[in-house]
């Protein structure tokens, strides 16, 4: 019979939450977010872009720097007429149709120079670091010319290092070796145990307030007639664990949906077919040059003099296709089974250790206002345990992160940060195991908070309160 009198209040907590307005709200507008997140980034780095032929006037007295401002689509660089000084073109600055005018000053003792811009709106941050990295290497350029190198540009290029580190993970049992990226790992550590602590928050207030709201109301009165104190807390804690799930698994299919309608639409694959186009067209320049015997410098020189955008060259574009074949390799090597089936089980046992902590303290007030001193000891360890679960991605096996992925308390945020890195089982059995034991002992205890509470009324309950319902007898 008790069972399925916690099985009505179950349904019953689960029919009213899912038939709310805020969470039907809730539950279509999250996905829009996590979609967002994840889509709006790319949009924007697709159709950003500066105002086109943005015109800056340059007064180079130096008489290095002019050659190294390359003009684009964006950004056309022009020099100043004779005679024309930077006051002069600031006096004159509306008839010249410009958007900045800029003076580069002489060489200085130390072949430095100052560069100075004038312009109606804020200069942005790339037209700023477009001119600094064009003054910037015209200076570095004309200070090497004094210590007469023979082939300096040949001796720079030939120092150029771009070191490559690959990451691998052997097997215990197999033996196998299999591809890795801890920035993956990180990843996927920080998003799942970042919703543990969000869903553990939310759901646990959300058994909270709807104990405040039955006390006042007086209507656990009436039901507490019909079933035990304990049932009714458990129905209520298992009844919001059952709209969370729902609300996790249709938050999971829809922005998994949303993503893909909208990769689809904008068409994911551009930036691959781009890079592929390219290193084709790098062929078809070699190709071309085997037959006519053009040297392919020579081709790209006069491509380039035709405005013919320049193409990256081979080892470039094979460094793309290794990097990206890289990260799908890692990302086919992590075990997601595992990562999703502990990302349950932690959420679950983790909400069902706080919750019963938070009915407890809805038990025990008659306001919200009331729970501020009560929630406090509760709440901490789950913010402890983020800051900790921050520690762990740089250090996922030192004490501190071991110890807290033990620990019930912080285990939930923690463990998750470490089990991308991969745990041995027997600490996540141990872990798992600690969890299911403490999550009984504080139901227990706060089973008999949750008794008295229920029914105390006009009296804002302290910890020695709470201390006294402890020691009642059944």
């Amino acid at each position: 019979m008790g069972k399925s009198k916690i099985g009505i209040i179950i349904g019953r907590e689960y029919a009213i939450r899912v038939k709310k307005k805020s969470f039907i709200f809730t539950t279509i507008l999250t996905p829009l977010l996590f979609a967002a997140l994840m889509v709006v980034p790319s949009l924007i780095a697709m159709y950003s872009g500066a105002e086109q032929g943005q015109k800056i006037r340059i007064v180079d007295e130096s008489g290095i720097v002019m050659p190294y401002l390359e003009s684009d689509e964006e950004i056309i660089y022009e020099e100043a007429a004779p005679g024309e000084t930077l006051n002069s073109m600031k006096e004159r600055f509306n008839e010249l149709d410009v958007f900045a005018v800029v003076g580069i000053s002489p060489l200085d003792s130390n072949k430095n120079v100052s560069v100075t811009a004038y312009s109606e709106k804020q200069i942005n941050m790339e037209i700023q670091s477009s001119i600094r990295k064009s003054v910037k290497k015209a200076v570095e350029d004309n200070k090497l010319k004094d210590y007469d190198i023979p082939n300096l540009d040949q001796v720079l290029e030939d120092i150029k290092s771009d070191v490559k580190m690959n990451t691998y993970t052997i097997d215990e049992e197999t033996g196998e070796e299999k591809a890795s990226m801890v920035e993956i790992y990180m990843g996927i550590g920080y998003i799942a145990s970042f919703l543990i602590y969000m869903f553990i928050f939310m759901f646990g207030n959300m058994v909270m307030r709807s104990i405040i709201e039955e006390k006042t109301t007086r209507i656990v009165e009436v039901i507490v007639s019909s079933v035990k104190p304990f049932q009714l807390m458990m129905g209520k804690i298992l009844g919001v664990a059952a709209v969370g799930l729902t609300q996790f698994l249709i938050w999971i299919v829809l922005t998994v949906a949303i993503v893909t309608g909208v990769t689809a639409a904008i068409g994911s694959d551009k930036v691959t077919e781009s890079v592929m186009e390219q290193a084709g067209g790098q062929q078809q320049i070699a190709q071309v040059a085997e037959i006519t015997g053009i040297d392919q410098e020579q081709m790209k020189e006069v491509m380039a003099s035709q405005g013919v955008p320049a193409l990256p060259d081979a080892q470039s574009v094979a460094e793309e296709e290794d990097g990206f074949a890289g990260v799908m390799q890692a990302l086919k090597n992590i075990n997601y089974v595992q990562i999703v089936a502990c990302f349950l089980i932690y959420f679950l046992l983790g909400y069902l250790l706080y919750s019963g902590m938070f009915a407890a303290v809805g038990s025990a007030v008659d306001n919200e206002a009331d729970t501020q001193q009560l929630l406090l000891p509760i709440t901490m360890p789950l913010i402890i345990g983020l800051f900790i679960m921050l520690h762990t991605f740089q250090y996922p096996d030192s004490s501190l992160s071991f110890w807290a992925s033990i620990i019930p308390f912080t285990s939930p945020m923690v463990m998750m940060a470490r089990i991308a890195y991969g745990v041995p089982m027997w600490e996540l059995a141990l872990s798992i195991g600690l969890l299911i034991v403490t999550f009984l002992l504080l139901t227990y205890i706060s089973g008999k908070i949750y008794r008295i509470g229920i029914l105390m009324y006009g009296k804002k309950a302290g910890w020695k309160d709470l201390y006294k319902w402890l020691k009642y007898k059944n």
